[in-house]
């Protein structure tokens, strides 16, 4: 009998400043995002995600609901949660794709100048404080 592998395999930084359940929300968004996950694909159950990263079941819980409230997934009783197979949804997500490979090559050019990623996430803090402050 062979092992049925996960779906997906779950990280938590506990030195990002990002909640857990966001952690976890995260990265099933960006699975979708990239087609690592597809509509149908059934999510780890909450048992498989506490014995991965040692996480409080309630956490992945709050995960889950917030994925279902986004329309990424959807829990069908005594089977486990999906991803949706909600098109529309889906083409959403896939919009912030190049926004976040430019993201990414650009915390990757940061790092090379030198910057550690606390100082990027507070130069991320700064710009977005100072375009609410233009906005108000």
């Amino acid at each position: 009998m062979t092992e049925k592998q996960p779906s997906i395999l779950f990280r938590l930084d506990p030195r990002s400043g990002i909640a857990p359940y966001r952690q976890l929300v995260d990265q099933v968004r960006r699975a979708v995002e990239t087609g690592r996950l597809r509509g149908g694909d059934q999510l780890p159950s909450v048992r498989e995600v506490v014995g991965q990263v040692t996480i409080n079941p309630n956490t992945v819980h709050r995960a889950y609901r917030e994925l279902e409230n986004r329309g990424l997934a959807e829990g069908r009783l005594g089977l486990g949660t999906f991803v949706t197979e909600n098109p529309d949804v889906h083409a959403t997500e896939a919009g912030n794709v190049e926004l976040i490979r430019q993201l990414q090559l650009w915390a990757k050019r940061a790092r090379a100048a030198g910057l550690l990623d606390d100082d990027m996430l507070e130069l991320l803090r700064q710009i977005l404080n100072r375009d609410e402050r233009v906005r108000s």
